[in-house]
C-alpha cells in the first residue's frame, strides 16, 4: 500500500471511502493540512487587520440603573 501511495503523482492518493486511487481534489478529499494552513492563513489576515487599523469591533456594556434594585 505505501510503496503504491509513493509512486503516484502529488495530489493522488488513496481515498478511504472508496477504497480507490486517484485525483485526491477531484473525489472531494480534503487535506488537512490545507484546512491547517487556512485556518492559520485566515487568522493572521484578521490580525494583521486589526494591528493596522488598532481598532476592534466590541459589545457596548450595558450600564447599571442607579437604584441598586430598588424600585420606589
Amino acid at each position: 500500500m505505501v510503496n503504491k501511495v509513493s509512486q503516484l503523482p502529488a495530489g493522488h492518493g488513496l481515498n478511504a471511502e472508496t477504497l480507490t486511487f486517484g485525483d485526491l481534489a477531484a473525489d472531494g478529499v480534503v487535506d488537512p493540512v490545507k484546512v491547517t494552513r487556512s485556518a492559520v492563513l485566515n487568522a493572521a489576515s484578521v490580525a494583521r487587520m486589526v494591528l493596522t487599523t488598532e481598532t476592534a469591533v466590541v459589545d457596548k456594556p450595558e450600564e447599571e440603573e442607579d437604584g441598586h434594585g430598588h424600585a420606589h
